[in-house]
């Protein structure tokens, strides 16, 4: 079974706003990155229990925490990310989630690929062996611009799967990154554990997820007829919304949807998703 959420920050940045974005898509699993002003690795722990509380009258639960470690340069200290890890890890019980999206590492002060990769490798051992110690899963988006951008990066992180150490298949930031995307889906395909479906096109403008550049139904009929299981995740990134914009992100803005109510185009998103999983058999949840 697939099971599907959507990153709600992209819907309105409250728990309200996104509770009724989740339920109008017909969704019962939210990816929390942003919410009531928080970043999910600094929320106090009484606001996440209003949360989950509000989420259960909804009947929402949390699929992943689509947290921003990693996101920092790859030569700062690991401590602070272990810091976010920890507090993730007091808020597990409280969401009942111990999926932790994350990331591999900024090259900002230019050190060789080489060092580049082989401090992301030690750092990501680190986290994954922490993630080990809190009872944690960690789930490792690959990201233009960060180590893990292109095929023979990932490969190398994927062979620190575990338990504890999972890997994310973004379309979009391959495609964005100059890959042949179906060409690292065969590459990577014995080696991914979840989905996020973003796409864009070979301009670099974000559009729903089957219409651009990133070979994704392609790709998830690949994955359908091997029978792969796992969580997927509706990643919009249509509107520059106040969450999109903190991602950081790249790619030109489409002006098809730019302009559209963030709650607008989140619904567009993730009902395009859902229509295509149908489309190609995917049964999910």
């Amino acid at each position: 079974m697939w099971t599907l959420s959507a990153f709600s920050d992209e819907a309105g940045a409250s728990c309200d706003e996104q509770i009724s974005a989740a339920k109008r898509a017909g969704l019962s699993r939210i990816d929390i990155r942003s919410i009531d002003g928080f970043n999910i690795t600094t929320m106090p722990l009484e606001n996440a229990k209003t949360i989950r509380n509000k989420l259960d009258d909804a009947g929402i639960s949390v699929q992943m925490f689509g947290s921003p470690i990693g996101k920092i340069d790859v030569l700062d200290d690991v401590e602070i990310d272990i810091d976010k890890l920890r507090h993730l890890a007091a808020l597990a019980p409280i969401f009942n989630c111990n999926s932790v999206r994350i990331f591999s590492y900024y090259n900002k002060t230019k050190i060789s690929h080489v060092e580049w990769c082989n401090k992301s490798l030690s750092n990501l051992t680190r986290l994954r062996d922490e993630a080990e110690k809190l009872g944690l899963v960690l789930y490792h988006e690959n990201e233009r611009y960060i180590h893990g951008d292109r095929v023979a990066d990932v490969k190398e992180i994927a062979n620190l799967r575990s338990a504890n150490f999972k890997t994310i298949f973004d379309f979009d930031n391959y495609q964005q990154s100059g890959e042949d995307v179906y060409k690292v889906w065969q590459s990577l395909a014995d080696q991914t554990d979840s989905f996020h479906l973003k796409d864009s096109t070979s301009e670099n403008m974000h559009v729903p997820v089957g219409l651009g550049n990133g070979q994704v139904e392609k790709i998830l009929r690949d994955a359908v007829a091997q029978n792969w299981k796992g969580p997927v995740a509706v990643e919009p990134h249509l509107s520059h919304s106040e969450a999109v914009v903190l991602t950081g992100p790249s790619g030109i803005v489409n002006e098809s949807y730019a302009n559209m109510p963030s709650a607008e185009s989140f619904y567009l998103a993730v009902e395009t998703a859902k229509r295509l999983l149908n489309k190609i058999g995917v049964k999910w949840n």
